[in-house]
């Protein structure tokens, strides 16, 4: 028998929608993955500023979109934490809990040209392959050139998921919700009707 392989995806999820279920099993799929661990983050440093939903409400929203796939798991450890939210962190963390499960962490094409400004970047490729979603209509030629340079740099190894264009983004989804539009087909029902119940997004 093999290591297990997990695969990592972390996001703010505000709210989580159908385009990042359909990454998860994407990658499972291309990759063999015995399971996808969905990581809400707590305090996103990224993402200052923006209407973020309370942590807790974002990990329930997640736990109700990924209830029906035995092969999507929740971890809370990010948003248990106190402080902003950093990626080598939780792997760390992952990587004592789990010493030989082998762990992939799947972002955007896009996340791989912001990279270098992430925290401890040595230490997450050290612990993860990297699981590229190629979908955000970024020039090929740019993306293989960057993918060839940070494995070079720092050793990393990179993979590609080849991903439909999703053409809507959590940010669509609540300035939707703030104009009284229907958010159905973007984001599970069980997830619409958590975001209704408790009026999340609206003005």
């Amino acid at each position: 028998m093999g290591k297990k392989k997990t695969g990592i995806m972390g996001g703010t999820f505000n709210p989580i929608h159908i385009g990042h279920l359909l990454l998860a099993e994407n990658a499972k799929e291309a990759f063999g993955l015995d399971e996808i661990l969905f990581l809400p983050s707590g305090l996103p440093y990224m993402k200052s500023g923006t209407e973020i939903a309370d942590k807790w409400m974002r990990l329930e929203m997640t736990r109700l979109a990924i209830a029906d796939n035995a092969s999507f798991s929740l971890s809370s450890a990010e948003v248990e934490r106190e402080g902003n939210s950093y990626t080598c962190e939780t792997l760390e963390l992952l990587r004592k809990e789990e010493p030989e499960t082998e762990f992939f962490f799947i972002v955007g094409a896009d996340s791989l040209f912001a990279m270098e400004s992430w925290k401890n970047l040595e230490t997450i490729f050290r612990d993860c392959t990297i699981l590229a979603a190629v979908r955000d209509g970024k020039d090929d030629d740019d993306l293989k050139e960057q993918i060839s340079r940070l494995s070079e740099k720092y050793g990393a190894r990179i993979g590609m998921i080849g991903m439909k264009e999703i053409s809507f983004s959590s940010t669509d989804i609540r300035d939707r919700i703030r104009k009284g539009k229907s958010i159905r087909y973007m984001v599970p029902d069980q997830v619409a009707e958590y975001i209704k119940k408790y009026r999340l997004y609206m003005e």
